[in-house]
């Protein structure tokens, strides 16, 4: 057990493992794997990306650039040079997941068009409200790939800039990951409630 958990890449195979054990274990019962289990794939697809995306949104703002100041300038690069590259890819490409998920999951619910339309055609206070999570979390996917992460590059050395431009586009990125977070609380309670108050 040890070694499965010493190892991230075991330890996530394991877990899709007993996920797929799980799925066997739902056949066994006689359930097909027909549409409605396709629009549970895409939602769970949806949920896990978004808990990577949002997980490493929060982790930035909640703990890495709050305690920034308190790291010793010498251990300082470790961040900078390897955990922060890391930990963008991984946020970049839960977003990019995200959202692609999200939109072939509204796709099969049926209600895509109708909720990127704010539910207006329709008349559905449903649609309104998943509708609105999604275009802002289109805002956000916007910011993470069109102006966190290019400025991200420079403000972290991946891309050549002089002093004056790494520590403008760090200022950047850090203003447009806190417009991520304030924007990723109304995101999520638009989405959820979605899902259970509005009918």
């Amino acid at each position: 057990m040890i070694k499965l958990l010493a190892s991230l890449k075991l330890t996530i195979t394991a877990g899709f493992t007993l996920t797929i054990a799980f799925v066997i274990y739902f056949l066994t019962l006689g359930n097909v794997l027909d549409i409605y289990f396709l629009q549970f794939l895409f939602r769970y697809i949806h949920v896990l990306a978004g808990i990577m995306w949002i997980g490493l949104l929060w982790y930035f703002n909640f703990v890495q650039i709050p305690n920034m100041p308190n790291i010793p300038d010498d251990q300082k690069p470790a961040i900078g040079k390897v955990i922060a590259p890391a930990a963008l890819w991984y946020f970049r490409w839960g977003a990019m997941l995200t959202l692609i998920s999200g939109l072939i999951l509204a796709y099969l619910n049926g209600y895509l068009l109708s909720a990127l339309q704010l539910g207006i055609t329709t008349n559905s206070p449903r649609d309104t409200a998943i509708g609105i999570g999604m275009w802002i979390a289109v805002i956000m996917w916007f910011n993470v790939w069109f102006i966190i992460w290019p400025n991200q590059k420079k403000a972290l050395g991946i891309v050549e800039a002089d002093s004056d431009t790494k520590a403008k586009s760090a200022k950047t990125a850090m203003l447009f990951s806190r417009t991520n977070t304030l924007l990723s609380i109304p995101m999520l309670f638009a989405m959820v409630s979605a899902q259970n108050i509005w009918a």
